[in-house]
């Protein structure tokens, strides 16, 4: 599954309340780009988990929005997921919790890919 910067538009379109304007472009490309890295040919994130961790890590801690970017941050990790074929149950407290953790820097990629494995178990 790749992203490219019309589906992040369209996932801040109609999961972030308010429809709130992009105020960092650079963000979401950015995003595009880390989802895609690769090292020698090989993915740096080579699953749908790792790459939707490394979108959720970013968008957190670069904010692309001018509100609500822990909700978008959330709900492109989760969309990303889901169109990758996975089944994704999860609760608001635990992406709240994750949401948390991640923005108080106590989480890397490979603690966030845990959790949103624990979402699609």
């Amino acid at each position: 599954m790749r992203i490219d910067l019309s589906w992040l538009l369209m996932v801040a379109e109609h999961r972030t309340p308010g429809d709130p304007q992009v105020v960092d472009w650079g963000a979401l490309v950015a995003a595009v780009s880390r989802h895609e890295a690769e090292i020698f040919g090989s993915p740096v994130y080579s699953d749908p988990h790792s790459r939707a961790a490394s979108l959720l890590q970013l968008l957190l801690h670069v904010p692309a929005l001018e509100h609500s970017n822990a909700m978008f941050a959330s709900a492109v990790a989760y969309g990303y997921l889901v169109a990758s074929g996975l089944k994704v149950i999860t609760s608001p407290e635990q992406v709240r919790d994750l949401a948390r953790l991640v923005k108080e820097g106590k989480a890397d990629v490979r603690v966030i890919a845990d959790e949103l494995r624990q979402w699609s178990g």
